[in-house]
């Protein structure tokens, strides 16, 4: 199975019969959601197994080696490829079932479903006039207009927020761990460091460290990386500011820093970004 660009942004809808399956041996550079409509499904991701029914919703993070399968005679289940925002992770936090591995059970609302159909015709949309109306799925869909991207993930936003909201976590999420999200989503570009965040919360670097990859699945600098990149993305879509001034202004050392990690984590230098960006739209 090919694996989706981290700066995709992609909708599909499946009813898969027994025998379908898919395993990426690296993970996806990309996040994935999915909502079980019928059947069941199994999937992994790690060490953390689970076993889907009809409205469980599924959060799968980035760079894990992960698989999936029909677990009965047929799986039909919504699935989303998306880069999270950092508000989102702590909503996601107290539903993890392990590292990067996010269960939300029994999510069965009929407004679910119409988001996600909303999204997939949204990703559709080319940014000119008004986006198209829903349609029966019939194939993937990649949103390639910066503005049907944000339309998708703000369908992604509704769904984590009716699950979330809707919910009876097990635990708790910590709100020292949700600060220290709140300080690297204010101001990625601020010199952060496992000790400047411990720091702000009252915590011991090694406390924090482990602290906050146990509840996000991500590494703090992990954190600090990709919500630079994500601000570096934005800028790159909506600014014409030259790819010195993005990497200053996102938090990089240098442009030749920035353009390695942006690569790395989008499949693409910045300047094709943006140039593919500005072609799609």
């Amino acid at each position: 199975m090919s694996v989706p660009a981290a700066e995709l942004v992609i909708v599909g809808h499946y009813d898969m019969p027994r025998g379908y399956g898919t395993r990426r041996r690296t993970g996806s550079p990309s996040w994935m959601l999915m909502w079980t409509q019928q059947g069941s499904g199994h999937i992994e991701q790690g060490a953390t197994t689970r076993t889907t029914s009809p409205g469980d919703l599924v959060v799968l993070a980035s760079n894990t080696p992960h698989s999936y399968r029909t677990a009965d005679d047929h799986w039909r289940f919504w699935w989303i490829h998306f880069q999270p925002r950092q508000s989102w992770l702590p909503w996601l936090s107290p539903h993890s079932a392990g590292p990067g591995f996010f269960v939300i059970p029994g999510l069965t609302a009929a407004r679910v479903d119409e988001t996600f159909l909303r999204a997939h015709a949204d990703a559709r949309w080319t940014g000119h006039g008004l986006p198209p109306d829903p349609t029966t799925p019939t194939q993937a869909v990649v949103a390639t207009a910066a503005e049907a991207r944000e339309l998708v993930l703000g369908a992604v936003e509704t769904v984590l927020l009716l699950a979330t909201a809707g919910a009876r976590p097990a635990r708790t999420g910590d709100a020292r761990i949700r600060h220290a999200q709140e300080l690297i989503t204010a101001d990625p570009a601020a010199p952060h460091t496992v000790t400047s965040l411990a720091r702000a919360i009252a915590l011991s670097p090694s406390r924090f460290a482990h602290l906050f990859t146990e509840t996000t699945g991500r590494s703090p600098m992990a954190a600090v990386r990709e919500a630079r990149v994500r601000h570096a993305a934005r800028l790159l879509e909506v600014t014409d500011l030259d790819i010195g001034q993005v990497a200053t202004a996102s938090g990089f050392a240098s442009p030749f820093h920035f353009s390695r990690i942006f690569s790395r984590e989008f499949g693409v230098p910045p300047r094709s970004y943006r140039a593919t960006l500005r072609e799609g739209s």
